[in-house]
């Protein structure tokens, strides 16, 4: 079981693409122990898996799981206390997740930026 592709932007925060249930396990045995969902569900398609299956998987592999769909081309001021709010409380290391990890990314910078 190998680990999906993630970025490390800190210690204790790493943002990816896309990730299926099938990915909870392997990030669980990575170390991670929370995951937060910036996608809207079905936002790809159907094809997209739904945030409440990947949460069951996350669950399941001992993961804390967020789901916070943000629209990427209007990020708002609540999204960002939200997600401030979130780093602030989930025990680390936190990976988040969207489309390209550039979602997770912009979200992650604000919320440094309000400290």
């Amino acid at each position: 079981m190998s680990a999906p592709s993630f970025t490390p932007l800190s210690d204790n925060f790493a943002v990816a693409p896309q990730l299926a249930p099938e990915d909870m396990a392997a990030l669980a045995a990575a170390g991670f122990k929370s995951v937060i969902n910036n996608r809207p569900d079905f936002e790809g398609g159907a094809d997209q898996p739904a945030a409440d299956t990947i949460g069951e998987a996350a669950r399941a592999a001992g993961l804390n799981y967020v789901h916070q769909p943000v629209n990427g081309a209007n990020i708002q001021a609540g999204d960002v206390a939200t997600f401030a709010q979130q780093l602030d409380t989930l025990p680390g290391p936190v990976l988040a997740f969207c489309r390209s990890g550039a979602r997770s990314t912009r979200l992650y910078q604000l919320a440094i930026a309000q400290r």
